[in-house]
Formats: structure tokens, sequence, C-alpha cells
């Protein structure tokens, strides 16, 4: 081996062992498990997406790809594992559109709660779910809460963003459509979508269906029905996607990044939740 050869070698070598610990939970070896541990402080992002149709023009995976995407570039800015990739949700207004997978209701807390147990038993024990889902959060704020029924050696946090008026009014300028109605795989989905996945985007088949507001319950105010979100958008579609652009999935992702970011921050730091968590379960009544 020449010296120019051995050089080389051993520059690559501190290249490599200079590098971060990867991010995702699945491309870990077990010998750095000790190192990403303590290098999140005990802290793992769950994304959770969805398998459900979005429109005539998003991929089936369009949730589970953006909830992914999103988390990886989160841990890039700020350490933390990302687990796999996680569809299994509440989706149950969708099962009659293609490529739909929606499990039983108790059994997806089911599995969520055992995903739980197994990510806290690998020593990571503040655990940050974010939902990529609009289906999810009623379901999502439930089973957090119902964390205190039984005593748990982790805490259980819910990525639960309130409205930004001052982002929401920036985010107007990207816009060709209004924001009311844009719910499910419509110009600001899509565009999210276009700006990582562009490849799996068939833009051109987007107005091949409705995404109007049919308001087929209209006269039923300040009620909720299993149908509600159905009676509006038959076709599990809801706003304009063809109205869609990159530049407009950049910035709102970026935006969700953000936020992420911070939440991350405040939970790999957090003392003040695991302390009030062990102090309502040792106030409850046996």
């Amino acid at each position: 081996m020449t010296f120019r050869v051995a050089l080389m070698a051993i520059l690559l070598a501190g290249v490599i062992g200079a590098q971060p610990l990867p991010v995702r939970w699945d491309e870990l070896v077990a010998s750095d498990w000790a190192k990403a541990v303590e290098l999140s402080k005990g802290t793992c992002l769950l994304p959770i997406g969805i398998l459900e149709k979005h429109g005539p023009h998003l991929p089936i995976g369009s949730d589970l790809i953006g909830a992914q995407a999103r988390s990886r570039e989160v841990a890039a800015r700020e350490y933390v594992v990302v687990f796999p990739e996680y569809y299994f949700g509440q989706i149950y207004e969708a099962k009659y559109g293609e490529g739909t997978v929606a499990l039983p209701p108790a059994l997806i807390s089911e599995v969520l709660q055992a995903t739980l147990d197994e990510i806290a038993r690998n020593g990571f024990k503040k655990i940050l779910i974010y939902s990529s889902h609009g289906g999810n959060p009623h379901w999502l704020r439930f089973f957090v809460q119902s964390q205190l029924a039984k005593r748990r050696d982790y805490v259980v946090y819910y990525f639960d963003p309130a409205p930004d008026p001052e982002y929401t009014k920036e985010f107007q300028k990207h816009r060709k459509t209004p924001l009311a109605g844009d719910e499910h795989a419509g110009e600001q989905e899509t565009s999210r979508i276009l700006a990582i996945r562009p490849d799996l985007v068939k833009l051109d088949r987007a107005d091949r269906e409705d995404g109007s507001d049919q308001k087929r319950l209209a006269d039923m105010p300040n009620v909720w029905t299993a149908v509600s979100w159905y009676a509006r958008f038959p076709n599990h579609y809801a706003g304009v996607g063809s109205a869609a652009s990159v530049d407009e999935g950049k910035f709102s992702n970026e935006h969700i990044v953000e936020l992420l970011v911070q939440a991350v921050r405040n939970v790999k730091n957090d003392q003040a939740t695991p302390r009030i968590q062990q102090e309502n379960y040792d106030r409850q009544l046996k």
C-alpha cells in the first residue's frame, strides 16, 4: 500500500467515524444503541401516517411519506431517534376507498400501546407522537390521556400545535385557492407531497374528481356523526389539488419542521412532565 493510499484510507476512516449516528431506528446498529439513547436524551419521535385514498392524484401513503420526510429533517437539526413507518390509525370514513387499510378500533389502540411499551423498553422514556393524518387527533388525544389509567415508566407527548395567525397570513400569499374546504389532497397537501416526492404526484389527474364541499348535512349544525366528513366530501378529496406548487409545499413543510424541532427540544429537556406524571400516579387511590 502506497503512502498516498494509506493516507486516504486514514482520512476516510476519520470522516466515517466522525459522521453522526443514523436518525432512523431501523438504520441504527446495536453497538450504537446506548449512544443513540444518550444523544437523544432518551427521546423517540413516532411519526404516524395512514394508508388511504388521496383523491385521484396523490399516493395512498401520502401521510406516511410526508410524516417520515419531515421527521427525518427534524432529526437532522435536533438529534432524535425516528421510529420506522407506522400507518395504524383511525380511517374508517375511507374504508370504501381503494388502498385504504383500516384496522379494528380496539386493535389500533392496542398496537400503539404495545409499540410504545417496546420503544420504552429499549431505553426511550420520552416518546413524541407526530401524526400527519387529519383523522387521528381525536383518537390520539384520548389515547394520550388514557396513559394515566396505568402506571408507566415513560411519558407520551402528542405534537398538537396551536393555530398561528402570522404563519397563516404569510401562507395565504403562496396559495391560489381559499383555505376553507382545503382539507384533504387539496392544494396544501398536494403541494407538500409535490415538494417531497414529485415523482409520485399525478397532477394532471387532480381534476378528474370533484373535491368541493357537497354540504349534504348543512341543515344539521352543532352535531357530529360518523358520516359528517364523508357527507361533505364523498370522493375522499377536499380541495383543488391541481392548484398545488412546489414553493407552497416547501413553505408549508418548513413551518411544520420548525415547530417539530422546537417540540423535540422541549421534550428532550423536559423534567417537569415525568415528575408530575409520577405525582399523579402516586395520588391515585388504591
